[in-house]
């Protein structure tokens, strides 16, 4: 496996510190508000990652934090007149609601920043204590001097950086690129002891706290949108490796940002999009085959119109999966497809097993792994549209092969594709049958038979009304007629 290491800003070999094992950490949200779009996919993105991972055989320990105490959380607490911590339980909630909703996994571990304060005092102590931070009138200060390297992960040269729109402006401070490690409390603000008075962390400390105290020194991989690498991240880095003199982070990756209608997400340009209200909308499936069809480092447009388009992919996809699926119910009396060609669709599946590994081996290259999983889908239903109606026990298997890899492939990003949902056919099926079809047993099956037998006929001597009459019939009970080579048959929408 190689992976995109940002801090060398080339592709390396992916050998984590524990051979089978991979410690991950990603940074979490801010629980201020509804997540954007933006946010899901980082977070889907490295979803994707713990899960191939996890395929390939790695035991994964995957930690996200739950920021839930900051300066956002506090304006919004005003904003609505009821205290911060409220306002960051129900925010917690309902990202972890949304997340579930999207397909994400739990993490492994969850940490809050809430209950890791002592922790983070004893970092900022330690960071005192080496010279690397100092103390004015109740806040502590990390000085970037203090620390050489500061500015490799970003790239930044220390010298040519200004004061930006992210870093804070105090004349206090001793250079204008010095971060808050603590901050001293001002009124109505939440706030806890420390030697240096009451007050509550810096935004960029917990993440460095946490990992370390999930993980250990030096985890194998952060994750974070490329939003993220500067300064938060530089300034973890930094931080962290000035406190503990070992070094941090073995491989650095982050995804790249979000587009709405190829224009930068904003509140002002109205294409602001949170996440619950797309998942009002848009199947979860649907969303994550649109994300994944580009790779995780690169920038993603997102719009209606693309995901109008994905729809039509993944009905592609479950339909062929649903065919394949149906192939393996039909008797195999048949002579068979030539051997060359069935041999000819299980090379298509080693192929894919192949392809899709190792696209994903290359830094996860999500779209081309899907082509992959395409590729065999669309060679499966050009074998199925040939020999369907003439199938053996070798072809049924090699059909079974195809509809278990393409399934399984998809599993692997996340990408489900149901199986058919079981049902009792309600009494009206009877009642339909025996109106329309003449039928007067009790068995559900054989009612089915019996409409399906009586539309073929009425299909034949163009009696388009009774034809249509079983259909609709069928259809106000919650099933669909669908017609295949090897004849009709009825699937329940449920």
């Amino acid at each position: 496996m190689r992976v995109y290491n940002t801090l060398t800003r080339s592709k390396e070999e992916f050998v984590p510190r524990e051979p089978g094992k991979v410690a991950m950490y990603v940074c979490g949200p801010t629980v201020y508000n509804h997540i954007h779009i933006g946010n899901a996919r980082t977070f889907l993105s490295f979803d994707v990652v713990r899960r191939y991972l996890e395929w390939k055989g790695y035991e994964v320990t995957f930690v996200q934090n739950i920021t839930d105490v900051d300066d956002k959380i506090i304006n919004r607490a005003n904003e609505e007149g009821r205290p911060a911590a409220d306002v960051a339980r129900d925010y917690t909630d309902a990202f972890i609601a949304a997340m579930r909703a999207l397909g994400v996994a739990d993490p492994t571990v969850r940490p809050f920043c809430t209950e890791t304060i002592p922790q983070m005092i004893g970092m900022i102590e330690r960071l005192i204590d080496r010279g690397h931070a100092y103390v004015v009138d109740g806040d502590v200060y990390f000085s970037v001097r203090s620390f050489p390297s500061y500015g490799k992960l970003s790239g930044r040269d220390i010298d040519e950086m200004r004061a930006g729109a992210r870093v804070e402006v105090d004349e206090r401070k001793a250079d204008p690129l010095d971060f808050a490690l603590w901050k001293a409390a001002k009124p109505g603000e939440p706030h806890w002891p420390s030697p240096w008075g009451e007050g509550r962390p810096g935004w960029h400390i917990e993440c460095s706290v946490m990992s370390e105290k999930e993980l250990g020194l030096p985890f194998d991989i952060h994750g974070g949108g490329a939003d993220l690498v500067f300064p938060h991240h530089e300034n973890e880095l930094a931080q962290s490796e000035a406190a503990t003199g070992r070094p941090f982070v073995r491989y650095w990756m982050h995804g790249g940002m979000l587009q709405v209608n190829a224009e930068k997400m904003s509140k002002s340009l109205g294409n602001f999009l949170l996440l619950k209200d797309v998942l009002e909308r848009y199947d979860a499936n649907v969303i994550r085959l649109l994300m994944l069809q580009t790779h995780y480092r690169s920038p993603l447009d997102f719009s209606d119109s693309r995901l109008d388009e994905t729809i039509h992919a993944y009905e592609r996809l479950a339909n062929i999966v649903r065919n394949l699926r149906w192939a393996r119910t039909l008797s195999a009396q048949g002579a068979g497809a030539p051997a060359e060609v069935c041999s000819g669709l299980r090379l298509h599946v080693e192929t894919a097993r192949r392809k899709f590994e190792t696209e994903m081996d290359d830094d996860f290259n999500t779209a081309a792994a899907l082509a992959a999983v395409f590729e065999l889908a669309k060679a499966a239903n050009i074998f199925l549209a040939e020999y369907q109606v003439d199938l053996c026990e070798e072809d049924k298997a090699a059909i079974g092969a195809a509809e278990s890899t393409v399934v399984e492939l998809l599993g692997v990003l996340g990408i489900e594709v149901p199986e058919p949902v079981e049902c009792c056919y309600p009494a009206e099926v009877f009642d339909l049958a025996r109106e329309l079809a003449g039928y007067t047993g009790e068995d559900a099956e054989a009612a089915i038979d019996a409409l399906l037998a009586t539309r073929a006929v009425a299909r034949t001597e163009k009696n388009w009304a009774l034809a249509d009459s079983v259909r609709d019939g069928l259809t106000r009970l919650g099933f669909t007629i669908e017609d295949t080579p090897q004849g009709a048959r009825v699937v329940y929408n449920g």
